[in-house]
């Protein structure tokens, strides 16, 4: 039989199958030792092959055969270096859940999962959550912010949960589609999607007064059907987001307004930070590439984790 994974639990997977019938699986043991090195060999938005069994009164599946993924979102793991992650499979939207605070989203970690978008061909989309909280500073930091993405030419939307703000444009973006709903814990990720599909009535939490972070209320990543013909992936929270299998002369290349400007440097394998003639760096003096941009990427080159204590804009 053939099925999609719904959602991962560590051993088991749940498996809808072309029948619509819900499976649960596990997984066959020489996966483990294919030389796949992530956390999770099977991850939700897989297609699978797999075999049923019956032991006892029970039916489970065997997982025999992994499709080839179309694309996917994997992210190091925080403190384990050589441990990584795929947190969904087969994806149409990587929406990104961004807040100016409580908690705040810092450009480190908006412009890691961009990265990871670019190099996975993932179509990533930036919400800018929670926009009925704000005052009429924030709410300039946050356009601020959002006229940076846009400018290299990401789709960035203001939303609100509580007002309803362009919700419906949302729901549209993921008609006919996956879509991966990712982001710090408590940018109100499950709030949203139970705004977008009131039914799924998804756990929620509020944000832990003393740290500013929200709680963990998504354990497993999984994947909902909605009413409107669209996929959802509703993944945990995440802490940090680590670069996976990227060479130091590709980094560049998954920097849009870098990308564009790199025929213009001397050098062709112009890593943008001491060499002579380098568009990238007269871009920056001339304010035509916003510092928080290089400074991500600086930080990834030099393998640095992800600075929670920055100021949003980057010093």
């Amino acid at each position: 039989m053939t099925g999609i994974v719904y959602k991962s639990t560590g051993s088991w997977y749940s498996v809808k199958a072309e029948n619509g019938n819900f499976y649960n699986c596990r997984i066959k043991g020489k996966f483990r030792i294919q030389g796949i090195k992530s956390t999770n060999p099977i991850a939700v938005g897989d297609v699978v092959d797999f075999d049923l069994e019956t032991i006892g009164d029970e039916t489970i599946g065997v997982i025999q055969n992994i499709h080839d993924r179309k694309n996917y979102i994997i992210r190091k793991s925080v403190n384990l270096s050589k441990r990584t992650h795929i947190i969904g499979a087969n994806i149409d939207n990587a929406f990104l859940l961004v807040t100016l605070n409580n908690p705040t989203t810092f450009t480190d970690f908006i412009d890691r999962f961009l990265v990871t978008s670019e190099a996975y061909h993932v179509t990533p989309i930036l919400l800018f959550n929670k926009i009925d909280s704000y005052n009429e500073e924030e709410l300039g930091e946050v356009r601020y912010l959002k006229s940076i993405y846009e400018h290299i030419g990401y789709q960035c939307i203001e939303v609100s949960a509580i007002t309803g703000l362009n919700i419906d444009t949302v729901k549209t973006l993921m008609q006919g589609k996956t879509s991966i709903f990712s982001g710090h814990s408590g940018v109100g990720k499950s709030t949203l999607i139970n705004t977008i599909e009131p039914s799924l009535d998804l756990k929620t939490s509020a944000i832990s007064e003393q740290h500013k972070q929200g709680q963990h209320t998504t354990t497993f990543a999984e994947m909902f059907d909605l009413s409107f013909d669209a996929r959802i992936i509703d993944t945990p929270g995440i802490k940090g987001f680590g670069i996976v299998n990227m060479e130091k002369y590709e980094v560049g290349d998954y920097f849009p307004e870098f990308f564009k400007l790199k025929s213009e440097c001397k050098f062709n394998n112009c890593l943008h930070i001491d060499e002579p003639k380098c568009a990238v760096k007269d871009a920056l003096e001339n304010n035509e590439v916003a510092w928080s941009r290089y400074k991500s990427y600086v930080q990834i080159l030099e393998g640095e984790e992800e600075n929670y204590r920055t100021d949003i804009y980057g010093d």
